[in-house]
């Protein structure tokens, strides 16, 4: 990580990305992806189920990602990787280490909210 000063943006761009609140809803493990990973399929609600692929084996086990809220970015274009296409971004704080803590509300909220 870098202590660089961030670059400043306006609401505008900001409100360019989309982060959402989904509910995992299946986990598998991730054999196929360059580093550990899992395959997660994500319920955002009326937008539908997504999936991503998220590196968070040291961190989480699958059966505590079930029914999880996280927060994702779903305005991304889908990326491969491997042979699974990921639909969105799910967020998390980066630690020293290198690894992602999951950011979640602190509350059920409706699936699909949309973060502002």
């Amino acid at each position: 990580m870098t202590n660089d000063k961030p670059k400043q943006i306006t609401y505008e761009d900001f409100e360019k990305v989309e982060i959402r609140v989904g509910k995992v809803i299946q986990v598998e493990d991730f054999p196929a992806a360059r580093k550990p990973a899992y395959k997660l399929w994500i319920d955002f609600g009326d937008l539908g189920i997504k999936k991503s692929s998220a590196q968070i084996t040291k961190l989480y086990q699958p059966e505590n990602l079930l029914n999880k809220l996280i927060l994702a970015v779903t305005n991304f274009p889908p990326r491969q990787i491997a042979d699974f296409m990921s639909e969105v971004l799910v967020l998390g704080v980066v630690l020293d280490d290198g690894e992602v803590v999951l950011i979640q509300p602190d509350r059920d909220v409706t699936l699909g909210q949309r973060i502002l």
